[in-house]
């Protein structure tokens, strides 16, 4: 039997309005290449308007360079502060809009969730993160900043909540399911009702 090969490209970002971490990942079939992680220095000095910008020129820009397929982003958590989660919905709602502008889609996961599919651990710390990335991947240094391996455990995460199929579907077809009313279910289920 053939072998038949999927290729796809993920972007994931871990959204920051100071330092925002990303990484793209070529998933082949089970096996995962790290193309890129690094981080976006926004800094704290600027305005929110100039800040915001660069990040969309950023985020399109790494787009453009490497063609990913799908986004995976980190979802927004609250926390004690209620300015800094706005602060990061906007930096998780630019970075998403930069993906449809090149009609990209994507996906978002919980810091737990994300946590949880690297280390099993969904209470892991940053740090627990990191380190399993680099035991499984095999890069020498931790970055200097987490939010890069934070962003590489997105696209991560993803490759393992989407898996993809070793060879394609055989020709046998399978009657879809009617979509039926509401309606339709109580006059077919009369007895059902009180």
């Amino acid at each position: 039997m053939t072998q038949f090969t999927k290729e796809r490209r993920i972007l994931g970002i871990d959204p920051g309005t100071n330092i925002l971490g990303y990484s793209v990942i070529e998933q082949r079939n089970k096996s995962v290449e790290i193309l890129t992680m690094d981080i976006i220095v926004l800094g704290s000095k600027e305005e929110m308007s100039t800040k915001m910008k660069h990040l969309f020129d950023k985020i399109v820009e790494i787009i453009d360079c490497y063609h990913p397929d799908m986004l995976a982003i980190e979802a927004p958590f609250f926390g004690k502060n209620v300015q800094s989660m706005l602060k990061l919905g906007r930096a998780q709602g630019l970075c998403i809009a930069a993906a449809f502008s090149r009609s990209i889609p994507f996906v978002e996961y919980s810091p737990r969730k994300i946590k949880q599919s690297i280390t099993g651990n969904g209470a892991a710390s940053k740090e627990q993160v990191a380190n399993m990335l680099q035991r499984m991947y095999g890069f020498e240094d931790l970055p200097k900043y987490f939010d890069a391996t934070d962003a590489l455990a997105v696209a991560v995460c993803h490759s393992y909540q989407k898996e993809l199929p070793e060879e394609p579907k055989s020709n046998i077809k399978i009657p879809k399911a009617k979509k039926t009313s509401w309606a339709a279910f109580i006059s077919q289920n009369p007895d059902r009702l009180k």
